[in-house]
């Protein structure tokens, strides 16, 4: 994820990806300015400016404007762009909800605006989410995070975003009943889900300060966020597509002693083991998801392993399938596995019988193909699944083991 901090310790979680190569301009403490990446007809909004006006459709299916948020009704109007597959914006949500709750009837109201356009985040990026950015999915993921407030799409054009020089999820832009901007920054000044970790409760401090009639003793923050995925990014994804697919595809051969240590998983990663063969129809349907899958966690702790049950003989024919499915480690754990001394993650079976194989994989495995297996750290089977497995099933229960937020141990 292209992600973009303003602090000291900041650390990109991006990695080795694909989109951490490309140039971009950086502030004097090394980090990435999120100004620069604003397009050229963005406008930012400075302090005392007239909120832009809108008019974009909610996940409850209606349109909202300026007009739908009156000081007769709400003295102050807290417009915060948030997104559905970023970290941050899920941490912070966990303050904001409470926030609109709490002031909703004091004079509070709040507006949410998806930024992001779907065509502009590659896959990648998408590592602590089971959702992307679309309408569709926005939809489902306000009802699952509990909004209480409209949650807005303005990804298709984007013209919200520019008039309000939106930088990243989260962004708040705090109005007063004439309107004009008093406050805008971050939620909070942390980007981790535990309330304990926050030091400053910026955006709720404004608040308070506001409706008490006072002014804003910090008007401005400094963002802390993934940067906004703007549609004219789609030839950088496009580009880190050509990249993908031009990566080199292993095979080693393997036998249930090497299985075993596989299994037994003394990695710190959650690993995705996929029993399958290029005879084998299922196998073969099912295979493009899970590449897909491996790419959207690439930055996060996991790895898929792959286990064909091709005739030995057969190697250069499975090769020649995984080629073309593109099935590559991604490129943060493929320097991982060199210092592990490790070359891939895709692996042929060379013995004559399976039983030893089902014992040093899964003893529970009842022999058809493929099969799936989830391995946390140490060895625990925490997923397994004999046929063709659900995406959506399989994503969700990853997100659920790896968490849907930043960590310390994520970022240090």
């Amino acid at each position: 994820m292209k992600t973009l901090l303003r602090l000291a310790l900041a650390a990109a979680l991006l990695g080795g990806s694909l989109f951490a190569q490309q140039k971009v301009k950086r502030n004097a403490d090394g980090t990435v300015d999120l100004a620069s990446e604003l397009p050229p007809d963005a406008h930012r909004l400075a302090l005392g400016d007239a909120a832009p006006d809108f008019h974009l459709k909610g996940v409850d299916g209606k349109f909202y404007s300026l007009a739908d948020f009156p000081a007769s009704r709400a003295q102050l109007l807290m417009v915060v762009f948030l997104s559905n597959h970023c970290p941050y914006s899920h941490a912070a949500e966990n303050r904001l909800i409470p926030l609109a709750n709490e002031f909703a009837g004091k004079g509070l109201a709040v507006i949410a605006i998806n930024p992001n356009s779907p065509d502009g985040i590659d896959v990648s990026e998408l590592g602590y989410s089971k959702y992307n950015d679309s309408f569709e999915e926005m939809v489902l993921y306000a009802k699952e995070k509990g909004f209480t407030f409209p949650y807005v799409y303005d990804g298709e054009t984007q013209q919200t975003a520019k008039a309000y020089g939106c930088l990243a999820t989260p962004h708040v832009f705090l109005f007063d009943a004439q309107r004009k901007l008093r406050y805008v920054g971050r939620v909070d000044d942390s980007r981790f889900e535990d309330l304990k970790t926050v030091k400053s409760l910026d955006a709720r401090n404004a608040v308070v300060e506001l409706l008490a009639g006072r002014p804003v003793t910090v008007a401005t923050t400094t963002v802390l966020g993934c940067s906004t995925k703007w549609n004219s990014k789609r030839g950088d994804v496009a580009l880190a597509e050509q990249k993908w697919k031009a990566e080199p595809v292993d095979l080693a051969l393997i036998d249930a002693a090497g299985i075993a240590k596989l299994a037994q998983n003394s990695s710190n990663r959650y690993r995705l083991v996929n029993v399958w063969a290029t005879w084998c129809a299922p196998c073969v349907a099912e295979f493009p998801s899970l590449v897909s899958l491996a790419r959207r966690l690439g930055n996060r702790d996991f790895e898929f392993d792959t286990i064909s049950l091709d005739d030995p003989k057969l190697q250069p024919q499975a090769k020649t399938f995984l080629e073309k499915q593109h099935a590559a480690p991604p490129g943060r754990l493929k320097r991982i596995l060199k210092a592990e001394g490790r070359t891939g993650t895709n692996f042929l079976y060379t013995e004559a019988s399976t039983d030893a194989l089902v014992k040093a994989l899964d003893p529970e495995w009842p022999g058809p193909l493929p099969h799936t297996v989830l391995i946390a750290p140490g060895g625990k089977i925490v997923y397994r699944h004999n046929g063709p497995v659900e995406p959506a099933e399989l994503l969700a229960k990853i997100i659920a083991e790896l968490g849907p937020y930043y960590t310390p141990d994520h970022v240090k």
